[in-house]
């Protein structure tokens, strides 16, 4: 007999005054779920997510809570105001007057990494994102909600989140843009779409093919019903089935590019390198040779060559603070190099997007942002028609004349994409250009930047967005060393788990021969008092040192403090590099004396 579910809602219905968010929406989660909740931007995820957590109730509806159950919901931008500092914000998850579960905050910060002392005002976007996730698990829900948890986070986090949403016993239900994620945690998923709620029971690893087979049927009642096929559903819908299957084409033909891309690193590495010279001098965009960079004892960038021939499509990706940004402005000739050099080809126009930079008027139409005279723009070596253009980036005819006022986020988003790519230039640098894009926007940007005829560089933590998009990966894991891999992101990841297996299994070697060697200094079987007290004491200390370390590094990530204030920049690094030591010290003292008291443990069984 299955299991009654822990939550339902029946015939639930919501408006926001004429606009009819959703109507008769069923739904049931189970213990142990593990939800996507997916549908475009405007369609009311958020919003039947807050219905879920308690937040706003359905104007219409039936719901049921098993007794006792538990629901946390962590918002896509949570409120941290009222809060001293980040381990506060954690904290405050529990419940009240239970100072004996507060050791389960210095579980949670110590696995996401969390600079539990910083105050969350002059946080960045990740570690309030971090703060606000580690707030809604510490509670141990039973239902867990989750609006956009990847947002701000680096991959290295995102992929820990993943073990801890794969590991979590209670049901979840997620809402995000970002497809790898999805596919890596989901074993069920929601499709609000036009107001109707759709379930499957798989993961969204099958949404594609599942929504191509409703389209279909749609289309076929429609027609057998004669009736002529909506301008919404063919605008929304057949576009969205006509795109994937021309990305299929895309994905063959980005095949070939990293197999050239690959053939390119080749010959620049092989000896007989000046017999391409001449190809290569009329096609480079980029060359870069034996290029340091450090800020104080810090090394950022050691010994980097490159060579970016026109047309490569190149993703850079690490860890936050790993100097991506630093990378970037190297290449771009922004930031010069402590040694080494680079040199860019000729004629190069480049475009810079960080969605972040650019501003909208909001007075303004979308056709007066993109054309303030006439009715047609100059993009890509040819007249588009300013209707047509905003077309392409998924807006109808009729919002041409809309104020941007009137756009939602998504949409904005859309059209500052589209204001960007209009640009003349034939080199792209994108920093972060995914962050808080919806899917269909996604999959637009993917095809444009596809047919973009000249060179990209991008900075992105979108696992699916990259693996679709360029032809080799940048990958900087933050200790100052910078390789390029041709292929996807997926393939550099199989590649760096390949090399770890044969590392790890030499350490855990070296480990067990250690303890099997006899240990010397061991006349008493008993640690001293000195020995037992440090014992007790290194651990907090070594814990202390790691977060003066965190707040230390994330003060450097700001790369304008070395310019703007010197000597807060050296204070920095110095004590950095002090404190390094100091922790490594700590290590191996703890490390030794735990070791004795394994061994005489062992003696004192052997005794027995």
């Amino acid at each position: 007999m299955a299991e009654p579910p822990i939550y339902a809602i029946k015939n639930a219905s919501l408006a926001f005054g004429n606009n009819q968010l959703f109507e008769n929406v069923e739904l049931y989660i189970n213990r142990g779920d593990k939800i996507s909740l997916v549908g475009r931007n405007g369609s009311g995820k958020s919003t039947l997510l807050k219905i879920i957590a308690g937040i706003i109730e359905a104007d219409t509806g039936e719901i049921f809570l098993q007794p006792g159950i538990k629901v946390s919901y962590m918002p896509q931008e949570p409120d941290l105001s009222g809060f001293s500092t980040l381990k506060d914000v954690v904290k405050s998850g529990l419940p009240q007057n239970n100072a004996d579960t507060e050791y389960k905050a210095d579980i949670l910060i110590e696995q996401l990494g969390i600079i539990a002392g910083q105050n969350p005002e002059k946080a960045s976007g990740g570690e309030k994102r971090k703060a606000a996730l580690a707030k809604a698990l510490i509670g141990e829900p039973d239902i867990l909600l989750l609006d956009e948890p990847t947002n701000h986070l680096d991959m290295p986090t995102i992929e820990k989140l993943e073990k801890i949403i794969n590991g979590f016993r209670g049901a979840v239900i997620l809402i995000s843009h970002d497809r790898m994620f999805l596919n890596n945690t989901s074993q069920t998923t929601f499709w609000l779409d036009r107001g109707i709620l759709r379930r499957n029971d798989k993961g969204f690893k099958f949404f594609e093919e599942w929504q191509d087979q409703v389209i279909e049927q749609e289309i076929i009642e429609q027609k057998h019903l004669n009736k002529k096929i909506a301008e919404e559903t063919e605008w929304l819908h057949k576009g969205v089935t006509a795109r994937r299957k021309r990305n299929m084409g895309r994905l063959r033909r980005l095949q070939q590019l990293r197999q050239e891309r690959k053939e390119q690193i080749k010959r620049t590495g092989n000896i007989n390198l000046n017999i391409e010279e001449g190809e290569f001098r009329s096609k480079m965009v980029i060359e870069a040779k034996n290029v340091c960079k450090s800020f104080g004892d810090r090394d950022i960038v050691k010994n980097f060559f490159i060579r970016v021939i026109k047309g490569n499509k190149i993703g850079v990706v690490g860890p936050n603070g790993a100097g991506k940004t630093t990378l970037i402005k190297l290449l771009t000739k922004r930031l010069d190099p402590d040694s080494g050099f680079v040199r860019i080809g000729k004629n190069l126009e480049e475009a810079y997007f960080d969605q972040n930079r650019i501003t909208l008027d909001p007075k303004k139409t979308l056709w007066q942002t993109l054309c303030d005279k006439g009715d047609h723009i100059w993009v890509h070596g040819s007249y588009r028609h300013v209707v047509a253009y905003l077309k392409d980036f998924l807006f109808k005819p009729d919002q041409a004349q809309c104020p941007v006022a009137a756009l939602s986020g998504g949409e904005k988003n859309r059209l500052m994409l589209a204001v960007a790519l209009a640009k003349p230039s034939n080199f792209l640098v994108l920093d972060e250009p995914t962050n808080d894009l919806d899917m269909d926007t996604l999959d637009l940007l993917q095809e444009v930047l596809d047919d973009y005829q000249g060179t990209i560089l991008i900075v992105s933590h979108d696992r699916d967005f990259l693996d679709r998009v360029v032809t080799s990966v940048i990958y900087m894991p933050g200790d100052g060393t910078v390789t390029e891999h041709a292929g996807s992101y997926s393939d550099l990841l199989k590649k760096l788990s390949e090399k770890q297996a044969p590392a790890a299994a030499v350490k855990k070697a070296t480990a067990t021969t250690a303890k099997a060697l006899p240990q010397k200094n061991k006349n008493s079987a008993k640690l001293s008092y000195n020995q037992q007290r440090l014992s007790e004491v290194l651990p907090l200390e070594i814990a202390k040192l790691e977060e003066e370390i965190r707040l230390i590094e994330t003060e450097l990530e700001d790369s304008s403090l070395y310019t703007q204030n010197p000597q807060r920049f050296d204070e920095l690094t110095a004590s950095l590099s002090e404190k390094q030591k100091t922790k490594e010290q700590k290590e191996n003292q703890w490390l030794e004396i735990e070791m004795l008291k394994e061994e005489m443990g062992k003696e004192e069984m052997g005794k027995a």
